[in-house]
């Protein structure tokens, strides 16, 4: 299985619906300090099932929600969406009829998240 689309919406640093789509070879995040690589990397590990909010540089998980800056509200939800490439059937064999698989999880203020 490889990576094709990665979405954010209200996570971390991300206020507005961000997509980054994930070509065949070799892909590099790089740009100045403090302009979201490391939240783009705890997207992944957020939506892979990380529930540690010290593994995502958090005091509670709550934290993953974008808080809000100058000239930018809080959030009350954060999503990621992840779409698979399954072409070469990887996935457990229910999923296997599918070419391509697109996992989300969305948390919501004081109320947990879901996938």
């Amino acid at each position: 299985m490889k990576f094709k689309k990665l979405e954010l919406s209200g996570f971390k640093s991300f206020f507005d619906k961000t997509t980054f789509f994930i070509e065949d070879g070799l892909t590099g995040i790089v740009g100045p300090n403090g302009c979201g690589k490391s939240n783009i990397v705890e997207a992944f590990k957020w939506i892979m099932g990380e529930s540690s909010p010290k593994q995502m540089r958090s005091d509670e998980m709550d934290d993953v929600i974008f808080g809000g800056s100058l000239g930018r509200p809080s959030r009350d939800v954060a999503e990621v969406n992840l779409l698979l490439d399954n072409t070469e059937k990887n996935a457990l064999s229910d999923y296997n009829k599918f070419d391509e698989l697109e996992i989300k999880r969305k948390i919501q203020r004081g109320a947990g998240s879901t996938w």
